[in-house]
């Protein structure tokens, strides 16, 4: 498939993916703080800068774009037609650190919890409850 739009234009496009305080982030955050969980964000201090940190329960929360970390049996984890190369080196090497920075958190004596964005539905935020506790 060829890109419609142009090198400048999908620049500016990729350049304002954010990847701090997205919604499903801010989803995830809000359901914990509705269920009374005090926690820390982005602590740079801890492999990955998770996303949501919980020093109480010592247990850290990864809320993954399906795409960006592709979340496997996903449709939104489609990686692209063009430019193949480049997307598969870029999208290998996120799913590789993913693996490195959670085996170094384990190692450390964190638990860990993987929020998909598709998977933000009641169910799975009381499951994350279970998870923590």
């Amino acid at each position: 498939m060829v890109d419609i739009v142009s090198k400048s234009t999908r620049s500016q496009m990729m350049a304002s993916v954010r990847n701090k305080n997205t919604k499903p982030e801010l989803t995830v955050r809000s359901f914990l703080h509705e269920h009374g969980f005090r926690f820390r964000l982005h602590r740079k201090d801890l492999p990955g800068h998770p996303d949501i940190v919980l020093p109480k329960y010592r247990h850290v929360i990864f809320v993954h774009g399906c795409f960006w970390h592709q979340h496997p049996g996903c449709s939104k984890a489609k990686r692209p037609n063009t430019n193949c190369e480049f997307w598969n080196k870029k999208l290998d090497a996120n799913i590789q650190r993913d693996r490195t920075n959670f085996q170094a958190l384990i190692k450390a004596g964190w638990t860990i919890s993987t929020v998909w964005e598709c998977e933000l539905g009641k169910q799975r935020l009381s499951a994350l409850l279970k998870e923590i506790a």
